[in-house]
């Protein structure tokens, strides 16, 4: 059996058996969906209670010290079940499911989420398993198990920008770097800023991933990890997304009364569906709240710019 027929068939069995995902799961077929167009590309508002407990997850370090780490195999539900993907990996079903299909693949070891010396296992991975997106939080811009190291995946179409690339690529990119082996852009749609890597060479990623990974920790030395938001997928080639972050919350986020709310962008919310856990959030959403909040929370301009630059000298040598 194929690991993708694995991963399927455990999903399956999980939603009969583990009646907290069962329940979330037939949750997402009444979901509510709001959709925003800008210049190009698109934005989508989902409506989730379920993730209250992400979105309003407490991640300061003695928040994380005086709970249990719920993705080590000891203290997981009794009904949760998991599949060894190799000698470091587990997947495992999202209880509070986003996709139709929401895995969580952990560490079989209680690390930091780190992506240091792991984006190979990220690579690898999609490259298994091409019908899902994957995804990676930084424990400091949207990882609500930032002691334990993780990635996340989900069925592909579900966020807005995998589709938009192509002309988000040709209209708001900056050409870096091309060669026959990888393309790298930068993209700058007016929200939110990344940089686009492309190649089916695995060394080729792993160096760009090297080079983003030095640029986004020189802009906070102080940080244990740099701000990172990671998206990748696998079709003959990886694409991969590296939103190299500023802030991890919005102001919105801790203000008081009509001006709260609640939206704590990670990797989905930056590919383009917002995740609202309150309902009162889903109604009075506007445009010109997530502009202001993309704004915030991704690289002011000259911080991207610097990026393109750091880039350029480092897959040229000169770094």
């Amino acid at each position: 059996m194929s690991i993708q027929q694995e991963i399927k068939e455990l999903f399956q069995q999980q939603v009969k058996e583990w009646p907290l995902l069962s329940k979330n799961f037939k949750g997402l077929e009444t979901t509510k969906v709001r959709h925003f167009q800008f210049d190009g590309f698109s934005f989508n508002v989902q409506f989730n209670p379920s993730r209250i407990v992400s979105s309003a997850a407490k991640v300061d370090k003695q928040s994380i010290e005086n709970r249990q780490c719920f993705l080590c195999s000891q203290n997981r539900p009794e009904e949760q079940r998991g599949l060894r993907y190799n000698d470091e990996y587990e997947i495992l079903c999202n209880p509070f499911p986003i996709f139709r299909e929401h895995f969580t693949i952990a560490s079989k070891n209680h690390t930091p989420q780190a992506i240091g010396k792991d984006f190979h296992q990220m690579l690898d991975i999609s490259r298994s398993l091409p019908e899902y997106m994957f995804f990676y939080n930084a424990p400091n811009c949207g990882a609500s198990a930032p002691d334990h190291m993780h990635f996340q995946a989900g069925n592909r179409g579900l966020v807005p920008v995998e589709e938009e690339i192509i002309t988000l690529k040709s209209h708001k990119g900056e050409n870096i770097f091309k060669d026959k082996k990888l393309t790298l852009t930068a993209i700058d749609d007016g929200l939110r800023k990344f940089y686009l890597a492309e190649s089916a060479d695995k060394n080729a990623m792993e160096k760009i991933f090297k080079g983003i990974y030095q640029f986004s920790k020189s802009l906070k030395p102080d940080e244990d990890e740099p701000m990172l938001n990671i998206l990748a997928w696998y079709n003959e080639a990886w694409q991969v997304m590296f939103f190299v972050r500023d802030k991890h919350r919005p102001w919105q986020y801790f203000a008081e009364g009509k001006d709260n709310i609640l939206l704590s962008p990670a990797s989905v919310d930056m590919g383009g569906t917002l995740i609202t856990p309150l309902e009162k959030d889903f109604l009075n959403l506007q445009k010109t709240d997530i502009t202001d909040i993309f704004k915030q929370v991704s690289l002011d301009e000259d911080a991207f710019k610097d990026g393109i630059a750091f880039m350029k000298r480092f897959l040229t040598g000169i770094i």
